[in-house]
């Protein structure tokens, strides 16, 4: 008989063999699950109860454990949906009488606003790039292209020269599940990407990275922990007290859209989002910068 550690341990590894492999899941999306189903895992170790075994009482508990521990309503919806998606697998497996998750509640979120850049500010970073050193073009060219295609920084690292059509004036990105679209470029992005290939194509590029388009100075692929770092230096440079990651730029390139009358469904293309839903995040965006300036200029505030 196998021992309760070998329980979950096993399950948890067919568990992620699915999401990997019949949800087609990004590694980041798959390791995020992983983590929460693991903590849940050690939670029903110390209950000893085995996962098919789980009642809705051992989900609350576990979750009451994790707010108790000061975890925030967002990290609690996120526990709760990587739990609900192990037993929609284990539903689907047919190793369930009963569905613990039938009757948990999903905890109630506010929309979390992501920070945004003025357009200001973003010609503020792009402007702060040294272009005399080494690693100038290519910096300029990251940041061009991760405002102007809103790409995710995964899409960014991962973007390849055979899937850049300038003459065309588009770019084919594989996002989450390697889904396929194609995003519009715009002639400022298209330049730099034009100087930093002179660059680029002059220099050691090592053999499997002969088709990836940002290198580093080994020529090679460049990591997304590079990335970040090349971002919050590049805005520290330019004078923005912003706390900003790579993902600013594509909530910036969203939220610019939409406050130009961008059509939603538009944007939620080129963005590669899977329900309209996510995209709606913007308009609260828009919505918090006009409500903003009336409170600013209000009679009443004068």
């Amino acid at each position: 008989m196998r021992s309760h550690a070998d329980i979950y341990e096993t399950t948890l590894r067919e568990f992620l063999d699915y999401l990997k492999l019949e949800r087609s899941l990004s590694p980041n999306t798959r390791a995020g699950y992983g983590s929460d189903v693991a903590l849940y895992f050690e939670a029903l170790r110390g209950y000893g109860v085995e996962p098919a075994a789980a009642t809705v009482d051992d989900l609350s508990r576990f979750l009451q454990e994790q707010v108790d521990a000061g975890l925030s309503k967002r990290s609690q919806a996120r526990r709760v949906s990587s739990v609900k998606a192990l037993y929609r697998f284990l539903d689907a497996e047919g190793r369930l009488t009963e569905n613990p998750c039938d009757r948990l509640a999903t905890p109630r979120l506010n929309p979390h606003l992501p920070t945004v850049l003025s357009v200001e500010e973003v010609l503020a970073i792009l402007d702060s790039v040294d272009l005399s050193k080494p690693e100038g073009h290519r910096n300029r060219c990251m940041l061009e292209v991760l405002y102007s295609c809103g790409l995710r920084v995964s899409e960014l690292v991962g973007l390849r020269i055979s899937d850049i059509f300038l003459d065309e004036g588009f770019i084919r990105v594989f996002g989450k599940g390697s889904k396929q679209r194609l995003v519009p470029i715009g002639e400022p992005a298209a330049a730099a990407i034009r100087l930093y290939r002179e660059q680029r194509d002059a220099g050691s590029v090592k053999k499997a990275a002969e088709d990836i388009l940002f290198l580093n100075r080994r020529g090679g692929k460049l990591t997304r922990e590079m990335v970040f770092h090349i971002v919050k230096d590049q805005a520290a440079a330019a004078g923005i007290r912003k706390s900003i990651s790579p993902h600013t730029f594509r909530h910036s390139f969203a939220t610019h859209l939409v406050e130009n009358g961008a059509d939603l469904r538009v944007v939620q293309e080129m963005l590669g989002h899977e329900s309209i839903l996510t995209t709606e995040i913007y308009t609260h965006v828009d919505t918090r910068k006009w409500q903003d300036t009336i409170l600013q200029y209000h009679p009443a505030r004068k």
